[in-house]
């Protein structure tokens, strides 16, 4: 689908084919117009925001017209563009900060490896031991992963069956020689959240840096990093239905929080990320933090009573399925329900009209089960049968409901195919039968 500019809405019926259109009416504040494919319900707005928010300000010129200028430059143009340093006071508000600890990144990810690696790497000399979970994001494991190769020590703390690390555990495993707790906020694939001001307590007491991956729960949940004590967050843009290509890393100012910067360039971004910032996708970030702050009890209310509906009509209607994670501290925009005796591939192959996903979007390439749900102790048969639903701003009751219906439909009609089903409706305890290989 395609996303195209136009400045009046008289422009809009040109288009006969579906499009994602950014209305850029003249003497009005810019807005969206969005035409989707009606072929396609989506229920997948929890990896990627289901619009392109590219709601540019009126006097941004050079930010949408397309004209080259270097940020922060003296020169006319330049100093143009600098009120669209704006956009620091829109992240920075949306999550309690002085606008001058946020720094602008390609997203999450990098933010993530920015924080956990940076940290580690300035502090070397005197600590070298990390903490972080067992169900974080692949590129903060990844990032421990690649530390270990260069010396550090990394504890990878076990969560509970509900998806929540065990605070004691956590307290215990400091060590006068770590530098980092890395715990998410709100997980990727099970929406569990974190007790993240409980953590941030713990290790401001224990004198260590504290940093959590916020791309889920930016947004969609309150978060101020000073009552949190929150020394870094890593932000993405598309998850507040941004653009994509674009995010944020909070970084403590007082106490200042050090971090080596991973690249080398012109020292951009007080030197913490060199390479030009791009303008135009920095300004539909703050844009979507600003409405994101306007909307976020009303967008939680209206999107915790979807989730309901999903999950009540789901389990009403079929037996045997599970919802992963702890469903109190749970974010209602990602549910993850495991549905016994189908095939998760080929439940998610049945349902090509519904937009949705096995697991992490990241990792979505995989054949394994979800590290995730292995985590939590969920049996290999139950995780391999999991389906992530996510639901966001707007998700409708009529997709919801199609979603539904679709779903009851093919795990009937899979599991009348399964032979496992057949033997369980026989009575027969599949846990009691030695399975043998030809």
């Amino acid at each position: 689908m395609n996303t195209i500019l136009v400045h009046s809405e008289s422009s809009i019926s040109a288009f006969e084919r579906p499009h994602r259109i950014v209305l850029l009416g003249a003497g009005k504040k810019p807005g969206i117009w969005a035409v989707t494919d009606p072929r396609t319900q989506s229920a997948s707005s929890w990896s990627t925001g289901r619009f392109l928010w590219s709601s540019l300000l009126q006097s941004s010129g050079p930010a949408v017209s397309g004209v080259a200028c270097l940020d922060r430059c003296p020169h006319s143009v330049g100093t143009d563009v600098m009120h669209l340093f704006l956009c620091l006071q829109q992240v920075a508000s949306l999550i309690g900060a002085d606008p001058r600890e946020i720094i602008f990144t390609s997203g999450a990810t990098e933010s993530n490896n920015i924080a956990v690696k940076g940290v580690a790497r300035f502090y070397r000399s005197r600590k070298k031991h990390l903490i972080t979970t067992q169900t974080e994001h692949k590129c903060v494991l990844d990032s421990c992963r690649s530390l270990e190769a260069e010396g550090f020590k990394v504890t990878y703390l076990p969560v509970q069956k509900s998806g929540i690390i065990d605070l004691q555990e956590l307290e215990a495993a400091i060590q006068p020689d770590t530098s980092l707790v890395s715990v998410m906020t709100v997980n990727n694939e099970i929406g569990v959240k974190q007790p993240i001001a409980e953590i941030g307590r713990i290790c401001s007491s224990k004198k260590v840096y504290f940093h959590t991956d916020a791309a889920q729960a930016v947004g969609k949940i309150p978060l101020d990093v000073n009552d949190m004590k929150i020394d870094l967050m890593s932000i993405s843009g598309h998850k507040i239905y941004g653009p994509k290509g674009v995010g944020a890393i909070y970084i403590r100012r007082r106490p200042r929080v050090r971090v080596e910067a991973l690249q080398s360039g012109g020292g951009q971004e007080r030197g913490l990320r060199s390479g030009t910032v791009p303008t135009p996708l920095v300004v539909g970030m703050g844009a979507a933090c600003e409405v994101a702050q306007q909307e976020m009890e009303y967008d939680h209310e209206r999107i915790s009573k979807l989730a309901e509906r999903l999950t009540q009509k789901i389990m009403k209607s079929l037996p045997d399925v599970v919802m992963n994670g702890d469903p109190e501290q749970h974010y209602p925009g990602c549910i993850n329900l495991s549905f016994a005796y189908v095939e998760g591939e080929s439940l998610l192959m049945a349902l090509k009209d519904v937009a949705l996903s096995s697991g992490s979007a990241c990792t979505s390439a995989s054949l394994e089960p979800s590290y995730v749900l292995r985590a939590i102790g969920t049996d290999e048969d139950l995780a391999h049968s999991s389906i992530r639903f996510g639901i966001g701003r707007f998700t409708t009751e009529e997709e919801v409901d199609f979603t539904v219906e679709k779903c009851i439909h093919h795990v009937k009609r899979l599991r009348e195919m399964s032979p496992l089903w057949e033997m369980v409706q026989d009575g027969i305890d599949l846990k009691s039968i030695k399975w043998t290989q030809h």
